[in-house]
């Protein structure tokens, strides 16, 4: 297990002092997933918050007439997990599938809780990463409504520079509550403009 991009990730935010980083290391769990593979399955309750060293995931809600939903992707260095399901331990709204060969450091709810009592510092690191996150999803709600679909594509690759040569261009749509279709007309315009 590698968990160097996580203490690197971590020092950014806080200090660990090298038994609080040894401590760390002994209760955090690693895995390794293959493309295609769900971390997590709607309706399930989420076990783990995970942080991803390598590869890429998408979060999405799948709904009653089989559309899916995409309203997150992680890539190296970012987080994910259905927080409401995680905090409640309740039915999870969303599923998160690796698109990509994926590694993940996963903290599950009782090791967080563990790190919280034993290293003080790591609760205010989560509690910021959940401050960001939820601020992320206000942008985003705002972003929806109020920007064209062609605004909205030019934020999402500047957010995701690399990720398009990744995932396929129905998932960007998805990602965007577009068609793919009107997806390749704003590209087709915007490769016209430059």
């Amino acid at each position: 297990m590698t968990i160097e991009p996580l203490l690197k990730y971590i020092s950014n935010y806080v200090t660990l002092t090298p038994e609080e980083e040894s401590y760390l290391t002994s209760k955090v769990a690693y895995r390794k997933y293959l493309k295609g593979q769900y971390v997590l399955q709607q309706g399930d309750i989420c076990k783990h918050h995970c942080f991803v060293i390598s590869g890429c995931t998408k979060m999405f809600h799948l709904d009653d007439h089989g559309q899916e939903h995409i309203v997150l992707f992680s890539i190296e260095d970012w987080w994910t997990s259905d927080m409401g399901s995680f905090i409640s331990q309740t039915p999870a709204d969303y599923n998160i599938q690796c698109i990509d060969k994926t590694e993940l450091i996963m903290f599950s709810v009782d090791v967080i809780e563990d790190l919280y009592a034993k290293i003080p510092k790591l609760e205010r690191l989560f509690r910021q990463i959940i401050e960001r996150a939820f601020v992320a999803s206000q942008k985003r709600i705002v972003r929806s409504f109020s920007l064209s679909s062609k605004d909205r594509y030019l934020y999402f690759k500047n957010q995701y520079p690399k990720i398009e040569q990744i995932i396929p261009q129905y998932m960007v749509a998805s990602y965007l509550g577009i068609t793919k279709e009107f997806l390749s007309k704003i590209k087709a315009q915007l490769n016209a403009e430059e």
